[in-house]
């Protein structure tokens, strides 16, 4: 078993587990990937040992954001009742659809659709959180009580446990997107940590799955353990008092270039894809960012003057004031 073990594998899943701990995505979204991209891993294999790991790792995650209780339990159990039974049902497809060439292709496809899902998913967050839709603001002050809607929160969690059943891609990156698609008024920090605890049974239930049906193997479960228990504890410590968007905006990135690897792209044409991409998000967000300045410094505005235009001739008025 020692020397089977892989000291690398065990570092690039403690850095992946941070991602996962920060934002509640990128779970099965970038570490299923980097097993089958940098390790040559087989797909099946990848996904069930990264979600008998998982089954360890989300718990972890999920204990910090408990106690800092920025949890909506209600929301859990809603999704739970869809997506348990939906995970194990996902692992019996992907045993159905049998072993080779052709299934590994497939299961490397249908991550790489999950993942482009997911990354969609990221910039339409980015995009409400802007707009001031996702909360009251980017860090989630002071968010509105929700009301709970069991139909569509079960159908969420139904879809979701059949993808990461069959891709391991999911528990965190398509849910934690309907999730703010459904309740857009839920904080940030509260967001994360629902998905966070949602996905333990849902794992749970995948990871049985694989266990008995799938291509379960010890020597990468081992390595991923090492690196992502201790990752997403660091995470989640950070993401339950201050989740950032610029940790947003980078797995974004990421999980274009792992959906492209997994089409097949090739490592040049995947290079140049990602610097064009990234030139477009700086952009991107430096023109978002300009029209978000309210005045200049020769005449300051009040924070609060693009909803509530000031009347010609009124006096001037501190920003001080105005500075939460």
């Amino acid at each position: 078993m020692a020397m089977d073990f892989d000291w690398t594998m065990a570092g690039g899943s403690f850095l992946v587990a941070i991602v996962v701990g920060l934002t509640g995505m990128g779970g099965g979204a970038l570490m299923t990937p980097m097993l089958v991209t940098f390790f040559g891993v087989s797909p099946l294999a990848a996904v069930s040992s990264d979600l008998v790991a998982a089954a360890v790792m989300k718990p972890v995650g999920s204990a910090v954001h408990y106690r800092q209780g920025t949890i909506n339990m209600r929301l859990v159990g809603w999704l739970c009742l869809g997506s348990v039974p939906a995970a194990f049902s996902g692992v019996l497809l992907a045993r159905a659809l049998g072993h080779g060439a052709r299934v590994e292709d497939i299961i490397s496809k249908a991550m790489g659709v999950a993942l482009l899902i997911a990354a969609a998913g990221l910039v339409v967050r980015g995009y409400l959180a802007h707009r001031g839709r996702a909360g009251t603001d980017v860090d989630g002050e002071h968010a509105p009580e929700i009301t709970i809607r069991p139909v569509p929160t079960v159908l969420v969690g139904l879809v979701g446990g059949l993808v990461v059943g069959i891709t391991s891609v999911g528990s965190g990156s398509l849910i934690i997107v309907a999730l703010l698609a459904l309740y857009p008024a839920l904080k940030a920090n509260q967001l994360v940590g629902t998905d966070l605890l949602q996905a333990v049974p849902l794992v749970f239930a995948a990871a049985l799955g694989h266990l008995l049906f799938g291509d379960f193997r010890m020597e990468v479960t081992a390595a991923l353990l090492v690196g992502s228990v201790p990752g997403v504890y660091v995470g989640s410590k950070i993401s339950s008092r201050a989740p950032g968007g610029l940790i947003r905006r980078v797995l974004a990135l990421v999980l274009v270039a792992s959906s492209l690897k997994m089409f097949g792209l090739g490592a040049v044409p995947l290079a140049w894809t990602m610097v064009a991409l990234t030139s477009a998000t700086v952009a991107v967000w430096l023109v978002m960012r300009s029209r978000t300045v309210p005045a200049t410094p020769a005449t300051p505005v009040p924070a609060r003057a693009a909803e509530e235009p000031a009347a010609d001739g009124a006096p001037a008025v501190s920003t001080d004031e105005f500075v939460r």
